[in-house]
């Protein structure tokens, strides 16, 4: 038996998504975003409000980086969608966190999340289905503790997803099935 409950963001999983820009004198913005996901094999989509002071800096940047929150990281994770760019300026100081500049963007790489996509800035759409800030995936970075030959090993990754039902966030480790493959037994 199944039962209505009441509206939400209900897509499960989402990911944890690091949203990592340069402030006007230099310093990092990171700000943590839910609702962003591959538009494209190369195009990221993250749906933010002009009010965020990360997309004031992507639309002054030209550019982003996208880095996949991991389960060692939580608090800091957390704490970048608690804290506002706006009226915190040192949050990324406040998390003892490090960050290396891109060398193909004009935005930082935070060096503690495994995984890093370092997009240009497409365009912002605001019509009343805009999806927000749309870039281009330039290159992706990987610590090679993740690493298996030229692989990501996502279990390695100790990626995290956020639960919109309960607020809470869960790790995504364990392969339970082949993409392309399984399917095929059901295949007549």
């Amino acid at each position: 038996m199944r039962k209505n409950i009441k509206t939400t963001e209900a897509i499960f999983p989402m990911p944890v998504l690091m949203i990592a820009t340069y402030n006007e004198d230099g310093s990092i913005d990171v700000m943590n975003a839910a609702w962003g996901m591959m538009l494209e094999r190369d195009h990221v989509v993250l749906n933010l409000t002009e009010s965020h002071k990360t997309v004031k800096n992507i639309k002054e940047r030209k550019a982003f980086t996208v880095s996949i929150a991991d389960g060692k990281h939580v608090v800091e994770a957390d704490y970048f969608g608690i804290a506002s760019g706006n009226n915190t300026p040192n949050k990324f100081e406040n998390t003892g966190l490090s960050a290396t500049k891109s060398e193909n963007v004009d935005a930082p790489i935070i060096n503690e999340f495994p995984i890093c996509l370092e997009c240009e800035f497409i365009e912002y759409q605001d019509d009343e289905y805009g999806a927000g800030v749309v870039g281009k995936v330039v290159n992706v970075s990987a610590d090679e503790s993740v690493m298996n030959g030229d692989k990501i090993d996502i279990s390695k990754v100790d990626a995290i997803a956020f639960d919109p039902y309960t607020h809470g966030y869960y790790k995504v480790t364990e392969r339970v099935g082949e993409a392309f493959k399984d399917g095929l037994q059901l295949k007549k």
